[in-house]
C-alpha cells in the first residue's frame, strides 16, 4: 500500500465524528527519587517531586480521537470526587464533548497511580468502584448515543470495556442494530469476563492474551510467525464464530498485529515501534485510529497499517501518551 494513499486517509481524521460508551479513569504518576531504604520494611522510599496526570482507559481512546484531530463525544460514568472533576476538565481541554459524562454519586472514579523513580515504576495504587452501574443511568447514555446515530450526528461508536461496571450486553445490543442500520462502525475493545460475546461488531480489538482468555483457551506461547502460529489461528476462528465481528484484529506486542477478515488468509502487520518504553494505552491509540481509518474510508489492511504506525509511536514514549496527528502524519513520508 502506498504513503500517500495512507495521507490521504489520515487527512479525513477532521472529518470524523466518534463517541466512545466505557470505563472513564484517571491515571496519575507520582515522580520521585529514591535515596535510601525505609527503616521499617526492606523497601524504597521515594521522595515525591512532581505528579502529572492524564486521561486513562475509555477516557484515554478519545484523548487519542482528539490529538488526531477528530471530534470526540464521552458516554460513561465518573465518581463526585476530584478524580471526576479532574477527568472532565481534562476533556474540555482536548474539547472533548463531555455532556453525557454522567455523575454517579455511589461510586469513586478509578483512579490509577503510578510511583516512579529513576526511570522505574515502583507500584500502582487502584482506587475504583467495580460495582454495575445503574440501569437507568445505563439507558440516558444508551438512549443518548441513539440519538445521534439517528440524527447522523457521529459516524462510529467505540466501546472501551475495562470491566468496572459500566457496559453491559444489552447495551451494546441496542446500539450496534441502529448503528448497522446507519452506517455507523462499532468497535469493541474487550475484557475477558466481562460479558458474554455480542454479535454484529465492526471491529473487534483484543490483544493476545485477551483473545486466548475470551476463547477460554490456554496460550501455550508464540509458535513461529502469527500466519504459522495454529493456537492462535483456533483461537481467532473461535472469536470470530462466537462474537463475529466484519473485521478481527488481534494486537501481538512486537510480532505487530493479525488481522482476519471475510475468508481471506490472515494479514499481519509487523511491528513498527523502534523503542519500546512503555506500552500503556498503546491499545487505546490502536483502537481510535483504526475506527477513525475505517470511518476515512480504509479497507481494514489500511486501518490496520496506520493503527499499527499509531502504535510505534506511543511506545516509544514514558507514560500514558496519545498519538498526535503530526507525529502520526510524520511516519508516512
Amino acid at each position: 500500500m502506498s504513503t500517500s494513499g495512507l495521507s490521504r486517509l489520515l487527512a479525513n481524521f477532521p472529518n470524523c465524528r466518534i463517541a466512545v460508551l466505557g470505563d472513564m479513569m484517571l491515571d496519575v504518576y507520582l515522580w520521585g527519587r529514591v535515596t535510601r531504604i525505609s527503616p521499617e520494611a526492606p523497601v524504597p522510599v521515594v521522595n515525591v517531586q512532581r505528579r502529572t496526570s492524564c486521561l486513562g482507559g475509555a477516557a484515554n481512546v478519545l484523548r487519542n480521537v482528539a490529538t488526531l484531530r477528530a471530534r470526540g463525544f464521552a458516554f460513561g460514568v465518573v465518581g463526585n470526587d476530584p478524580a471526576g472533576e479532574e477527568v472532565v476538565r481534562s476533556f474540555e481541554k482536548y474539547g472533548i464533548e463531555a455532556g453525557s459524562v454522567i455523575r454517579d454519586f455511589s461510586r469513586q472514579t478509578t483512579e490509577k497511580r503510578r510511583v516512579i523513580a529513576g526511570g522505574q515504576q515502583l507500584c500502582r495504587e487502584d482506587y475504583e468502584d467495580t460495582h454495575m452501574v445503574d440501569d437507568a443511568l445505563r439507558r440516558r447514555m444508551v438512549d443518548g448515543i441513539v440519538a445521534q446515530i439517528r440524527n447522523r450526528e457521529i459516524d462510529a461508536v467505540i466501546f472501551e470495556d475495562y470491566h468496572k461496571g459500566v457496559l453491559a450486553e444489552w447495551m451494546l445490543e441496542e446500539i450496534i442494530a441502529e448503528a448497522a442500520e446507519s452506517g455507523v462502525v462499532t468497535a469493541l475493545d474487550p475484557k475477558p469476563g466481562s460479558m458474554r460475546p455480542v454479535k454484529g461488531l465492526t471491529v473487534m480489538k483484543p490483544n493476545r492474551v485477551e483473545a486466548f482468555a475470551l476463547a477460554g483457551m490456554a496460550d501455550t506461547g508464540v509458535a513461529g510467525p502469527p500466519a504459522e502460529d495454529p493456537a492462535l489461528a483456533a483461537v481467532a476462528a473461535k472469536l470470530r464464530e462466537e462474537w463475529a465481528p466484519k473485521h478481527l484484529l488481534i494486537s501481538l506486542a512486537a510480532q505487530g498485529m493479525a488481522l482476519y477478515d471475510g475468508d481471506r488468509e490472515p494479514q499481519v502487520i509487523p511491528t513498527r515501534a523502534r523503542e519500546v518504553f512503555d506500552v500503556s494505552g498503546a491499545g487505546d491509540t490502536v483502537t481510535a485510529t483504526f475506527a477513525l481509518a475505517l470511518v476515512s474510508g480504509a479497507d481494514p489492511v489500511e486501518a490496520a497499517e496506520l493503527a499499527n504506525r499509531a502504535a510505534g509511536v506511543v511506545v516509544g514514549k514514558m507514560g500514558t501518551f496519545p498519538v498526535e496527528f503530526e507525529e502520526l502524519a510524520a511516519t508516512l513520508p
